[in-house]
């Protein structure tokens, strides 16, 4: 069959896309910036990747008539505040897509929403599955609370708040109960789903056998890890305060954070678990699948990482229009050196960044973190999805990486900090030398005060981490 996947490049479109392909499907995986996706060399020969924005109507051309199903996995909570029209044309563009399509089964993948009082989130993926099953095709909508995988933005955060605070004094909608279920059996749920007649025009609630309020999550994590936290809720701390205690403490962006705790003052609870019986599968519980992330994050195998996603930065760029270094009225800090063995030199450029720092003046690099967050920005907390890899589109603390390739020893970085104007970071292996090359694009006389500002540090931390990436 052939499968259309929306969503192929996002966190969990790329772990859906090996199940369907070793199921014997034929897979087109859409994305909007085709340089952003790299597939594995295993996959690459069994897919048909085409450019696809759901907001850009010049692109829908681009969807073949002849495709039997599709996943829509597209979702946006913090790139626009106007997010939720956006979503619904995105929905209703998609809708009219198909009408021109062959195609029969269509599954969304949506957000629990059993409660009369939703969120601005929870509500407008409520508002995409309306728009989407007004389809002429037999369309399925699988409701997933919580979602716990290495990588997954609920993972990732729970595990900041309780690695980072051996003390909390928290919100009270830590109190409100969930039922969070692991990733791998969203993915079990999603490709059993399609094509399936005993699922077609019904929506179903996914989630694993515990539920569980948020405090519960936190110390069942701490518990797993081994570590003793002790939690305290206070009934004063409002939605913004809310919203700025998870932006500091953890690696989530501002707009996302308020998204956030505004759909957890919501129960997401599942109505049922009819799916189970019917897909024959049984979910994880909750410390089982923690157990299955941290195994994945220790054998250095994270598919799929939602800090990579623009989300994470709510910068929406692309990639094609950066990786270009601009030179007309850009200001430069060009440095080179002879490295002393060429191979060690690229290793040391690709496991930069994350829990491995930048080699130099880390402190620093830190101290620009922690000023960057104070302005809304992403900080270093994403770190990097994996030790060893770096795949165009990945992101490495505060910047996205535009252009990697290790056989031509070349790396380029794009800053997405808060600055007053855009900044490049170029590594580059070049006649015996590593050239390290930063640039920087004015916006206006705050940028260029801004440029002679950190010269002095530039100068200090460029040449020390030059020196220590050749050795």
């Amino acid at each position: 069959m052939r499968i259309l996947l929306t969503g192929a490049s996002g966190y969990i479109g790329k772990r859906l896309l090996p199940v369907l392909v070793d199921s014997g499907h034929e897979v087109i995986c859409c994305v909007r910036d085709l340089k952003r996706f790299n597939p594995p060399e295993s996959l690459k020969q069994r897919i048909k990747i085409i450019k696809l924005d759901l907001l850009d109507e010049t692109t829908l051309g681009n969807i073949s008539k002849n495709i039997d199903g599709a996943y829509y996995l597209v979702h946006s909570m913090s790139v626009s505040s106007d997010y939720k029209s956006l979503e619904r044309q995105s929905a209703l563009n998609f809708r009219n897509a198909l009408s021109k399509t062959n195609v029969k089964h269509v599954v969304y993948l949506s957000g629990i929403v059993n409660e009369e009082n939703l969120s601005e989130h929870l509500l407008s993926r409520k508002n995409v599955e309306d728009e989407l099953e007004k389809g002429e095709y037999n369309f399925t909508t699988l409701r997933a609370g919580i979602i716990i995988g290495s990588g997954s933005a609920s993972f990732e955060i729970i595990r900041d708040l309780v690695e980072k605070l051996p003390v909390m004094v928290t919100p009270k909608w830590l109190n409100t109960r969930c039922q969070p279920i692991g990733i791998s059996d969203v993915i079990s749920f999603l490709s059993k789903t399609m094509f399936n007649s005993k699922t077609f025009n019904k929506n179903f609630d996914i989630g694993g056998p515990d539920i569980l309020s948020y405090k519960e999550m936190l110390l069942g994590f701490g518990f797993v890890r081994n570590l003793t936290r002790k939690i305290f809720i206070v009934p004063v701390m409002t939605p913004k305060l809310s919203s700025y205690w998870l932006y500091f403490v953890t690696s989530t962006s501002y707009k996302l954070a308020v998204s956030l705790v505004n759909s957890m003052k919501v129960e997401v609870i599942c109505r049922n678990t009819e799916l189970n019986s019917i897909l024959e599968i049984q979910p994880l519980g909750y410390k089982e699948s923690l157990t299955r992330a941290f195994s994945k994050i220790e054998n250095n195998e994270i598919i799929s990482s939602w800090k990579d996603a623009y989300v994470s930065s709510g910068i929406d760029i692309d990639i094609s229009d950066f990786v270009k270094v601009p030179s007309y009225g850009c200001f430069k800090d060009e440095r080179k050196k002879q490295y002393k063995e060429r191979e060690r030199c690229i290793q040391k450029i690709w496991n930069i960044g994350g829990r491995n720092g930048w080699y130099y003046g880390n402190w620093l690099w830190k101290f620009r973190g922690f000023i960057d967050k104070l302005f809304g920005g992403v900080g270093l907390r994403r770190g990097r999805t994996n030790k060893n890899t770096i795949q165009v589109g990945d992101t490495l603390d505060f910047w996205r990486v535009l252009y990697v390739n290790k056989e031509e020893g070349r790396l380029l970085l794009f800053a997405e900090m808060k600055l007053p104007g855009e900044a490049w970071l170029e590594f580059k292996i070049e006649s015996g030398d590593l050239m390290q090359t930063a640039t920087f694009r004015p916006l206006g006389l705050i940028g260029r005060f801004y440029w002679v500002l950190v010269l002095p540090f530039h100068g200090f931390i460029f040449k020390g981490m030059l020196t220590k990436l050749t050795e």
